[in-house]
């Protein structure tokens, strides 16, 4: 028998027509049995493993995952203030390039990430840019990004670097190429690419003096200019030259040499076509500093004491270290140049003698050189410091507790102190031997270094400050301090020579 149950249905669904049937009523049965055959079925499937224990819902068909993508940058190396080449490209897993989305590229600067460019990828997954390359390398840092959508997983570069070509370079050292002794001259560098820009960066100057070698005068910053500058003072001549030690963008450079030549701020002597030279050579003595003649009187220091003992002063001496004064004084050289000298000469007479000199600056009367005594050893031929050397070689010098030269056993007028010998090499003094230490300058005059009469501007200069030509031509270098009684030396030394010229 077939049963045969009607459906209706109300809306979107379909449901067996309510009316009123008994318990048995055959559709209600069926509906029933069918349910329970239903879930039989279903328990069953599970058991042996035919259908997945979580089945997905028929209803709910899913959405596919984003495809993972790949994002690189790169840019060749480029010089500093150029541009370059920057390009993004962004690709899936597979290799093909994801067309037409946004890309934004970003530069750090400042150690801070800033946008550079915002674009959609092209038909090769490529986004590209130009920035101009900074001097920095730092500034030089660029990455890009991609934000991602339903099809494509986002995706970031690496920081990535790009690398500075370095240009060649120039550096040049300029200035004036001469300077007056003591004055101030600017040594100045320039440094340039070789297309023309300056570079900023570290430069070492170099100096040398002649006969020297290099050594490194100062480190140096050249400005956004290329530029850099060193006021210097040389003393002598020197040579200058400038290491440039190069940037990340420009190469190291090696300046040419700058010359500047010292000059003296004095006129050089020029003495007579086949004057001899002193027998006795000396260095120079130190360069003057300061404005004048910087006339400086002091007691005799510890130093300078211990060289005199045993050589210009010994015990017996007719005055002692109490009684002596140092005279420091600067004064202008044969050579043009001011130079520091200095001469021990008794209290009382340390005054008009360090004045005398001090005007011989002024005036620019020039000094062979300027050295203590006792700088030449001793001398047992005159029983104290070595004044045959002393002028041999040309040296001004007051106090020395020795014999008179030419005579043993009489005392000196140096051993009080208050003589002064200038200039003796071209000013003779006649010994009971002979003119010493030449006789080649005996008759012959300078207007400057050697005089003859009482006339020269040196012998009235001295004479303006006490100091009296005592011997003239007989002793021409030598000059005594009046005491306050109007006597030159002491009594018992004039006994002692007589007539004769006491040195």
């Amino acid at each position: 028998m077939a049963v045969v149950c009607l459906r209706t249905r109300v809306g979107a669904a379909w449901g067996t027509r309510p009316r009123r049937v008994g318990r048995h009523d055959p559709c209600m049965l069926l509906g029933r049995w069918t349910s329970l055959l239903l879930t039989l079925v279903a328990g069953l499937a599970l058991v042996v493993g035919l259908v997945p224990a979580a089945a997905a819902d028929p209803g709910d068909p899913g959405e596919p995952p984003p495809v993972a993508t790949t994002l690189t940058l790169a840019a060749p190396a480029r010089y500093a203030d150029r541009p370059t080449d920057l390009v993004a490209t962004l690709t899936a897993a597979d290799g093909t390039p994801v067309v037409g989305v946004p890309v934004t590229l970003e530069r750090r600067r400042g150690g801070t990430w800033t946008p550079l460019a915002a674009a959609v990828t092209d038909a090769t997954g490529r986004v590209a840019a130009e920035p101009v390359l900074a001097r920095r390398p730092a500034d030089n840092v660029f990455r890009a990004a991609y934000a991602g959508d339903a099809t494509y997983a986002p995706a970031t570069s690496g920081p990535v670097a790009v690398p500075l070509l370095r240009r060649t370079s120039q550096v040049r050292v300029r200035g004036p190429q001469r300077v007056v002794d003591e004055r101030r001259v600017p040594v100045r560098v320039a440094w340039r690419t070789g297309n023309g820009q300056p570079v900023a960066g570290r430069v070492e100057l170099f100096r040398k003096t002649r006969g020297g070698s290099w050594t490194l005068a100062r480190t140096l910053r050249t400005d956004e200019q290329g530029r850099a500058e060193l006021v210097v003072r040389p003393r002598v001549d020197t040579a200058w030259r400038a290491d440039a030690t190069g940037t990340p963008w420009a190469g190291r450079a090696t300046s040419g040499v700058h010359r500047v030549d010292n000059v003296p701020p004095g006129e050089p002597v020029v003495l007579p076509a086949g004057a001899p030279r002193p027998r006795v050579p000396l260095p120079p003595q130190p360069r003057a500093s300061g404005p004048g003649p910087q006339l400086r009187i002091s007691q005799v220091p510890d130093g300078v004491w211990r060289s005199m003992v045993g050589r210009s002063w010994r015990p017996g001496c007719p005055v002692g270290r109490a009684g002596l004064r140092l005279v420091r004084v600067n004064y202008y050289g044969y050579d043009g140049y001011r130079h520091r000298g200095e001469v021990v000469a008794a209290a009382s007479a340390a005054g008009r003698i360090g004045r005398a000199l001090a005007a011989m600056h002024e005036r620019r009367f020039p000094i062979r050189s300027m050295y203590r005594v006792d700088r030449f050893g001793w001398s047992g031929r005159l029983n104290g410091a070595d004044d045959y050397r002393s002028m041999a070689a040309g040296n001004t010098s007051a106090f020395n507790c020795r014999w008179v030269v030419g005579r043993p056993g009489v005392r000196s007028p140096h051993s009080y102190g208050r003589s002064l010998d200038v200039n003796p090499w071209e000013n003779p003094y006649r010994a009971s031997h002979g003119w010493t230490p030449n006789s080649w300058w005996v008759g012959r005059s300078h207007p400057r270094v050697a005089w003859r009469s009482r006339s020269h501007a040196v012998v009235r200069l001295m004479a303006a400050h006490g100091l009296r030509w005592t011997y003239g031509t007989f002793d021409a270098h030598h000059f005594d301090a009046r005491t306050t009684s109007g006597r030159v030396v002491p009594g018992p030394v004039a006994r002692a020579c007589g007539l004769e010229v006491c040195h």
